[in-house]
């Protein structure tokens, strides 16, 4: 008896699939890359089983190839991510989606008192530790923790 593997998602011919998004983040991931306000077609799956998250959601865009600062964005929520890059419906690439040892313009400081908050600077972090995601303000030297993270 042969077993058949089902897709839970239709194919695209060419774009992006964001794979191994947490579930809880799927929506996150939309926002912050600005996939609700875009013209491609978008396909997205939320709560499907993963072996290794127990559920996940997945992205497809057509047409789309996202940046290394897009990339960056999506690492911050979805650090174990997999981006696909498709053409002609074939896998072309594969990338696992990294975190960056800094991060620049893409999340505000916790600190109310930071001058990135009461002026127009970009916000600039080292990332101190990539597993529990803690970011050191280049400006307060304040840390921002995941629980604390909000994107500019």
């Amino acid at each position: 008896m042969t077993q058949h593997k089902q897709l839970q998602v239709s194919a695209i011919e060419n774009g992006t699939v964001i794979d191994h998004i947490p579930a809880e983040s799927l929506f996150v991931v939309i926002n912050i890359l600005g996939l609700d306000t875009i013209p491609n077609q978008i396909t997205f799956g939320a709560n499907l089983d993963s072996r290794k998250l127990g559920k996940k959601a997945i992205i497809k865009v057509s047409d789309k190839f996202f940046e290394d600062s897009e990339i960056n964005k999506i690492s911050l929520v979805a650090p174990h991510a997999k981006l696909n890059i498709i053409r002609d419906y074939e896998v072309v690439e594969k990338r696992d989606v990294e975190i960056p040892d800094e991060i620049i313009g893409i999340v505000k400081c916790f600190n109310p008192k930071c001058i990135t908050n009461n002026e127009f600077i970009k916000t600039r972090f080292r990332v101190e530790d990539k597993n529990d995601l803690m970011l050191k303000c280049h400006y307060c030297e304040k840390i921002t923790s995941r629980s604390e993270l909000k994107m500019v």
